[in-house]
């Protein structure tokens, strides 16, 4: 059986983005942001949100099959759809997540959200597990995982 993470996103636009985007920010992870050697997804995400996003994505990883790592742990993003969090990102990249709201009736988040849910169910075996690791009490990203998942979507209990 395959088992995919699918982490809900960080905030972009907050005063963390702020701070890590500032051309002033000389700590390690906003140089990086600014450099050939970029930092992953889930690094940025984790920074901007902290602990919340942090412990999605070591539950994601501890769980995720060894092998598939890459492939097993997808970040909803504001405007890429499913990015796996191992890719790296730059700064343009973070303005671009900063710049659109996270929200069911935005185009540019739900078209590219829709179109990779869409890719993911018909390539996964019948019997794959899609783990949500973020709310289930908001419909800016459930109503399409239920709606293209079913049954094969699962919420951890804890």
């Amino acid at each position: 059986m395959k088992r995919v993470f699918l982490l809900s996103p960080a905030y972009a636009g907050g005063l963390r983005a702020k701070m890590i985007m500032s051309e002033r920010a000389q700590f390690d992870l906003a140089r990086r942001l600014r450099s050939d050697k970029p930092p992953t997804l889930g690094e940025v995400f984790a920074f901007l949100s902290g602990l919340y996003f942090r412990g999605k994505l070591a539950y994601a990883n501890a769980f995720a099959p060894p092998r598939q790592k890459r492939s097993s742990v997808l970040v909803i993003t504001p405007t890429r759809g499913l990015v796996p969090a191992a890719t790296p990102i730059g700064l343009t990249d973070l303005q671009e997540f900063g710049a659109v709201d996270i929200h069911e009736d935005e185009p540019r988040y739900r078209a590219p959200l829709e179109r990779d849910v869409k890719r993911l169910a018909k390539t996964l075996p019948a019997n794959s597990e899609i783990v949500l690791l973020g709310s289930i009490a908001t419909a800016k990203y459930v109503d399409v995982l239920l709606e293209h998942f079913g049954q094969r979507l699962c919420f951890p209990a804890d």
